[in-house]
């Protein structure tokens, strides 16, 4: 998990420009939805990225436009905006067919004021024929443009190639990001993903809009938190596949997914209202099995009707449908009224300390000699099973190895056991215990 301070490139510009073929050329795959469709990009997508041997953090923001009007436009200026003062350098990026027009210097003369690096891109110069387009662009009063198409890929190895001498040479600054905490906000649509992300954050970074499905991809912030660096990951909820009819939302559960597999820890939110679903149930599942830390979140709490014995029986009936991370702790919070979220970040931590933690093999065999005299394993096909010894291979999540005579001869409940007895003895709480069995003579 440590990761030295990276720097971060954002692309800005007006909308349908091209930022997301752009995004997804820098990174070589498919990681921003590019359709048809008036403002898909919404809000900044963060992934890392490098550039030979240039490694930074490439930010896709939604269409840059002065004169927001609506809410949704007002919405996208902010995200745009907070890119901006997040970044080390800014590739601001312009539509060549369509031509120089006056927003582009608006916008230009805006990010210069922001006094980071602005690299001007033309966009969508696919030949020869198109280069002539440029030179009306040196109206924003620059010495050197960049003609490029993101979709041929032309040009783009000649702008990468400035950027990342730029960002290798800029210093660091003096903010501490050594130990970036990667943390999933995960759960069915509508379950208050976005309004928790922007709770934890203070201000409204995840668009909240009653438009079903207005969060569609994965999408990163970075947060400072008690001196810990965090990067927050709200994906878009997680459907049934037989709900699932549109491209948009194939892909939105994929990445989904895909944000759980690149986190330390998911925060899984379950709908107090409705309780532990089959959907939360397989979700719960797929971070166990990616074996990633898990803290589960009870949403909308202060909408319940409670006595004294509501939150007990509440949690232990979750955690009997949930049996996959029955280890995980368990929070009751409401998003809204910001009820318990201060527990959140201090969970994290410890769940991260648990995953963390390994034991030292002579105390690890000590303890293992005590379980297997309190319950050895059954025989198999008539034979006596053999535990030699044991022994911690890794850590984040912790990994152990038996070393045994028969491998095929332990019995998921035997493993069970194993698994148990080190929880009640060492804690791991919130993280999966993963063990695997060797064959030794």
């Amino acid at each position: 998990m440590t990761d030295s301070r990276k720097k971060i490139l954002a692309i800005v510009g007006r909308p349908n420009v091209g930022k997301s073929t752009l995004f997804n050329r820098l990174l070589g795959n498919r990681r921003t939805i590019v359709e048809d469709v008036p403002g898909v990009t919404r809000d900044r997508i963060y992934a890392d990225a490098s550039w030979e041997d240039c490694e930074y953090i490439l930010i896709d923001t939604g269409g840059l436009l002065p004169d927001a009007n609506t809410e949704v436009e007002k919405g996208v200026q902010l995200m745009a905006r907070l890119a901006m003062e997040e970044a080390d350098a800014v590739l601001f990026l312009m539509d060549g067919r369509l031509g120089f027009v006056g927003h582009d210097k608006e916008v230009f003369d805006l990010l210069r004021k922001s006094e980071k690096p602005v690299f001007p891109v033309i966009n969508k110069i696919d030949g020869p024929k198109q280069e002539n387009d440029i030179f009306e662009f040196f109206n924003l009063g620059v010495d050197k443009l960049y003609p490029i198409s993101a979709q041929h890929k032309l040009g783009v190895g000649d702008l990468m190639d400035d950027v990342a001498l730029h960002l290798q040479h800029q210093p660091l600054s003096d903010e501490e990001d050594s130990e970036i905490r990667k943390i999933a906000v995960v759960g069915r649509p509508n379950v208050g993903k976005s309004s928790l992300v922007n709770k934890l954050l203070g201000y409204e970074r995840v668009l909240v809009d009653e438009i079903p499905g207005t969060t569609r991809d994965s999408v990163d912030t970075m947060l400072l938190k008690d001196g810990n660096p965090y990067l927050l990951i709200d994906t878009a909820g997680i459907r049934r596949k037989s709900r699932i009819s549109f491209k948009i939302e194939k892909f939105s559960v994929v990445e989904s997914l895909k944000s759980i597999d690149r986190s330390d820890i998911a925060l899984i939110i379950i709908d107090a209202i409705e309780g532990a679903t089959d959907q939360d149930k397989r979700v719960a599942g797929f971070v166990h099995d990616k074996g990633k830390g898990a803290v589960i979140l009870i949403n909308k709490w202060d909408l319940v009707e409670k006595d004294n014995e509501t939150a007990g029986k509440f949690a232990t009936k979750v955690l009997e449908d949930m049996k996959q991370i029955d280890y995980a702790p368990l929070i009751f919070i409401s998003a809204i009224s910001g009820k318990n979220m201060h527990r959140i970040f201090t969970t994290v931590e410890t769940v991260l300390e648990e995953r963390r933690k390994r034991i030292a093999t002579g105390e690890l065999n000590d303890f293992f000699e005590a379980i297997k005299n309190d319950h050895s394993p059954p025989l198999f096909r008539g034979n006596t099973v053999k535990l030699f010894y044991i022994t911690q291979v890794a850590k984040s999540p912790p990994r152990f190895l038996v070393f045994t005579n028969n491998p095929k001869g332990i019995k998921t409940s035997y493993k069970r056991y194993i698994v148990n007895s080190l929880r009640d003895k060492y804690g791991f709480s919130g993280t999966p215990i993963k063990i695997s069995f060797r064959k030794r003579e």
